[in-house]
């Protein structure tokens, strides 16, 4: 379990969101200062936004300010009113599916958004930047699991595109500037006071409601599917893992993973897929109740498999996701039960 160091003030961006949310949970459990920010937007329920900062914003070491990270105003004057020992950037417009219909949401939050990061991060010297990736970059690779050593130049949606980009320009502002940063690329994350969004949530109210739910490629999908507590430990570890740049780095055969730079990218998946037919066995056992499935060809943008090779994780931080599946579901299904009383 990842331990403090003397008293650490942290920046936790998109606070209020489901990663976010477990993330400044955990940093205050072990005695950090947290300050949350949140621009607490519609995309999915707002009460359970509310719900989860309500949690947090009864801990005395934790303080919560609405802003937008796109807000080109407000972001320099967060980071010049006092000083973060870190920055855990989670705050993005998340989802495949909903950046084929709102393009525009993806490039203001996660573009813009991140610029203001960064620039924040590089005037005030920020120790160090951790920041929000997704398994999504790998878009029409095959080669599994997919290593952070792969080149990864073919995303298969914008939301990826915007991942993909979000490395890049980490990558130039630690080459530039010193800055040390580190992309995680978060493998299909689900758990307690998970995003409704998601395929787990949304099957578990169509079950309980009985209502058919879609299921796509035929249920021949297969995910990575990572516990939010693992996840969050990978967050954390990896935060308080300062970036170094990699002395062995060769740029006549350049590794994709790595650099001259303090950079560096790493996988945090379960390293387990699993195919979407066993999860949604898993959760009829789980509910007591079987579904009624909807076979459906493949979405556009949606990727067949993900499956994460986490031995960079493993052998700088010392951590590798452990969660099963059967586990996990069972406790987002309690959480489920108990948060909307059926």
């Amino acid at each position: 379990m990842s331990t403090a160091s003397d008293n650490v003030k942290v920046l936790v961006t998109g606070a209020a969101g489901f990663i976010g949310f477990h993330t400044s949970q955990r940093l205050l459990d072990r005695g950090d200062t947290v300050v949350g920010i949140d621009n607490i937007n519609d995309y999915y329920d707002v009460r359970l936004k509310r719900a989860r900062l309500e949690q947090l914003t009864s801990h005395p070491h934790f303080t919560f300010q609405q802003l937008d990270v796109a807000d080109r105003k407000a972001m320099p004057q967060l980071f010049a009113s006092q000083s973060f020992d870190r920055v855990i950037h989670l705050a993005a417009q998340a989802g495949v599916r909903y950046s084929l219909t709102n393009p525009h949401a993806y490039i203001d939050a996660n573009l813009v958004g991140f610029t203001n990061i960064l620039e924040g991060c590089r005037h005030a010297q920020t120790p160090h930047l951790t920041y929000a990736s997704s398994s999504s970059v790998y878009g029409a690779n095959t080669t599994m699991p997919f290593s952070v050593h792969q080149n990864v130049d073919h995303p298969l949606s914008l939301y990826a595109a915007t991942k993909k980009a979000n490395e890049l320009m980490a990558h130039t502002y630690s080459h530039l500037y010193r800055l040390p940063t580190t992309g995680l690329r978060f493998f299909t994350v689900y758990g307690p006071w998970g995003r409704p969004d998601m395929a787990l949530f949304i099957f578990t109210k169509a079950i309980l409601e009985g209502r058919p739910i879609d299921v796509f490629n035929e249920g021949k999908m297969r995910r990575d599917f990572t516990f939010v507590s693992d996840i969050v430990e990978g967050v954390i570890r990896t935060s308080d893992h300062i970036a170094q740049p990699n002395p062995e780095w060769n740029s006549a055969r350049p590794d994709p993973g790595t650099s001259t730079a303090p950079w560096r990218v790493y996988n945090i998946g379960n390293n387990q897929p699993v195919e979407l037919l066993y999860m949604i066995e898993t959760l009829e056992k789980s509910l007591g109740k079987k579904g009624v499935k909807n076979m459906l060809p493949m979405q556009p943008g949606d990727v067949p498999a993900t499956y994460a090779n986490v031995d960079d994780l493993v052998q700088d931080v010392g951590f590798r996701p452990e969660t099963s599946i059967e586990t996990g579901i069972q406790r987002f299904v309690d959480w489920y039960r108990g948060w909307y009383k059926v």
